[in-house]
């Protein structure tokens, strides 16, 4: 009998990334990733560059430093605090320690699409709960929920719609849910928001021992390379993901970063003020070419398009690359992450000319 995978794995569609190149061009507007324009913390890349001389020893396999950093910087509980490479490496450990064969794995219609990979993965079935004006509806999500549910993951605020949750609403989701279901609050772009009803879950988090938050360091942070996240849970979780992960699955450069990064208050909030500014601007210049932006609270726009594949292709021919979003079911949408001020401007030049 020839080797064969688990079923199921076949069946998944591998994750394809935002594009990052056109052939025969150098300098190419990269707006299909929702990277970080400013880069990273000067801080964090000094911290990152100390390590050089260190290349042969291993990390701290805790991550003490940072947990602790993050801890004192947001004022949660280090204990509660495990780091991974990445949110996506969270986001798979949990799916595997709370869910398996002929379990559900429940999300929001256009959520992001590491949760039914991550489910098929280990042989759970993904469940996409109906959205409401591209938002994560409670009520679908709770109706939604069956014997079999075991993880329900909210993305908040969502990529790729930009929508939220306010906190009330939140807390209505998890009240709705029975004590078995692990509710995973993805919140990927916290630091973004703007909105003043919102919490990225940590209250949650405190009160319960079904909720845990995810967190990353590849957003406004700008350590995407580097693949640094972490998730806030209570202590029964943290065991459980600390007896799963890699002993050493963070990197030395990476740990020590985040540590500045965590730490460089006032260039986290240069970029979320840069952010807000300049999403701004953008959204009211999609207006003026009647274009609609869906209302966001992250660092990228959801625009419809009559032919959204048609819009990409006359942006990609100017240099400028942005996501299509067929495989969320968002055929007629693009996400445009929001650039530097003259990657914002070029856009609108480039759209500006482009007939629908």
């Amino acid at each position: 009998m020839a080797l064969q995978a688990r079923p199921g794995i076949m069946e998944i569609a591998p994750y394809v990334g935002g594009e990052s190149a056109i052939d025969g061009l150098e300098q190419v507007v990269r707006l299909a990733s929702n990277e970080n324009a400013l880069g990273a913390s000067p801080k964090a890349l000094e911290a990152y560059r100390a390590q050089a001389a260190s290349l042969n020893r291993y990390p701290d396999g805790g991550a003490l430093a940072l947990r602790q950093a993050i801890a004192e910087t947001l004022g949660l509980e280090a204990e509660r605090i495990v780091c991974g490479a990445g949110s996506d490496e969270l986001i798979a450990l949990l799916t595997r320690a709370y869910a398996g064969p002929g379990d559900e794995v429940l999300y929001s219609r256009h959520g992001f699409l590491m949760y039914p990979i991550s489910a098929k993965g280990v042989g759970a079935s993904p469940v996409a709960a109906p959205e409401r004006d591209l938002t994560a509806d409670v009520d679908a999500l709770l109706a939604a929920v069956t014997e079999r549910t075991r993880i329900l993951f909210l993305a908040n605020p969502n990529n790729p719609t930009g929508s939220y949750l306010p906190a009330a609403e939140v807390a209505r989701l998890h009240a709705g849910l029975p004590d078995s279901v692990l509710l995973v609050i993805d919140a990927a772009y916290a630091e973004y928001v703007d909105a003043e009803d919102y919490t990225d879950g940590s209250d949650l988090v405190e009160a319960h021992d079904n909720v845990v938050m995810t967190r990353t360091f590849s957003k406004i942070h700008g350590l995407t390379a580097l693949r640094l996240g972490w998730v806030y849970c209570p202590p029964g979780v943290a065991d459980v993901l600390n007896r799963l992960r890699g002993p050493f699955n963070v990197s030395a450069p990476a740990l020590a970063a985040g540590v500045a990064a965590i730490r460089d208050r006032d260039y986290l909030v240069a970029c979320r003020e840069q952010n807000r500014k300049l999403r701004t601007s953008f959204v009211e210049g999609l207006k003026r070419l009647n274009l609609r932006a869906a209302p966001s609270q992250g660092n990228f726009v959801l625009v419809r398009f009559g032919d959204a594949a048609g819009a990409a292709e006359h942006l990609k021919s100017h240099g400028i690359l942005v996501r299509r979003m067929d495989s969320y079911g968002l055929a007629q949408h693009l996400r445009i992450t929001i650039g530097s001020e003259a990657e914002m401007a070029r856009v609108l030049e480039a759209l500006a000319g482009y007939e629908q």
